[in-house]
């Protein structure tokens, strides 16, 4: 039966080790990131507004729901660099459920309902990042856009939760704003 109890269970899993999770994969596609040299790294968690922003992390009003991270210019911009930057958040979730699981063996942990629920999200995450499929809005998944890298058909790079922002994507973007602006006037 469904308690009391449970509903406190299912908030804190919702509400802290989602969003945990999420940070995890985040940093797996930073830490690959900045391996390769890239640059004006950003982390966003959450989608909505901005609640508020520290350092190169911004929170959303909605922080348990989905995350991303926006960097610029790769020092190394290979095939093979871009493969491990689109696996880097999953090879981060598996980590940190290795991570767990030893931590468990080795008795420094005991298995809770929170090592099982971390698990199962970090797992979860994983699962649809590498599943090879279209997001709603059209982004793909971070398997699917390996997938696309290597089979020469990726426009941009860019995943549900990475976003490769070109320097001339930018001062377009701005140029066309300052445009827009100017036939405002």
């Amino acid at each position: 039966m469904f308690g009391f109890n449970d509903f406190l269970k299912f908030f804190s899993a919702f509400f802290v080790i989602f969003p945990i999770v999420t940070v995890i994969h985040l940093c797996g596609h930073l830490f690959f990131v900045t391996i390769y040299g890239g640059r004006e790294k950003k982390i966003v968690v959450g989608c909505g507004r901005t609640l508020f922003s520290l350092w190169k992390v911004e929170i959303r009003t909605f922080y348990f729901w989905s995350g991303g991270c926006e960097f610029k210019k790769l020092g190394c911009n290979t095939r093979m660099s871009n493969t491990l930057i689109f696996l880097g958040g999953s090879i981060f979730n598996l980590a940190s459920i290795l991570l767990v699981n030893l931590f468990i063996f080795l008795k420094y942990m005991e298995p809770s309902v929170w090592s099982y629920q971390f698990q199962y999200f970090s797992f979860n995450t994983m699962f649809f990042a590498l599943f090879p499929m279209d997001f709603p809005n059209g982004t793909p998944s971070d398997g699917k856009a390996v997938w696309l890298l290597w089979k020469n058909r990726i426009e941009d790079k860019h995943s549900d939760d990475l976003i490769f922002r070109d320097i001339e994507e930018e001062l377009e973007k701005i140029q066309a704003d300052q445009k827009e602006k100017s036939r405002d006037l």
